[in-house]
C-alpha cells in the first residue's frame, strides 16, 4: 500500500493512498512503528486519499496511537473521508483519537 510520509516541523505527515486491509495492515503497521521507534512522536494521519480501512487497518491506528501515548507522544488523524469517517464512528475510535478536519490544524495542533 503506498503512502507519503513527510516532515513538517516536529510532526511527522503519513498519508496512505487506497485501501488498509488485511492484505498489507502488517506492512503498514510495520512502516509506521518504525517511524516512531526511529524517534518520530508527534505523528498526523492524513486520511485524504484513504478510501476503505478494515478491521485489520483500525487495530494498526489503534496500536500506533497506544505506542505514541506511552512514548510521550501524540497521534492525530485529519481530513477523513466520509465512509472512512463512518468507519471510525462505528467502532467507536472517533471517541478516543483526536481528529482534525484539516492537515494544517492538525500540524499545528501537534507543533
Amino acid at each position: 500500500m503506498p503512502f507519503a510520509i513527510e516532515k513538517s516541523g516536529t510532526v511527522l505527515v503519513c498519508q496512505p493512498q487506497g485501501l488498509i486491509n488485511s492484505a498489507n495492515a502488517a506492512a503498514f503497521e510495520a512502516d509506521l512503528m518504525a517511524q516512531v521507534d526511529k524517534g518520530e512522536q508527534r505523528i498526523v494521519l492524513d486520511l485524504a486519499r484513504l478510501d476503505y480501512i478494515s478491521s485489520a487497518g483500525l487495530r494498526v491506528v489503534l496500536l500506533l496511537a497506544k505506542k505514541l501515548k506511552q512514548a510521550g507522544g501524540a497521534l492525530i488523524l485529519c481530513d477523513i473521508q466520509p465512509n472512512v469517517r463512518e468507519v471510525f464512528e462505528i467502532s467507536g475510535f472517533l471517541a478516543i483519537l483526536k481528529v482534525c478536519d484539516t492537515r494544517a490544524e492538525a500540524v499545528a495542533a501537534l507543533n
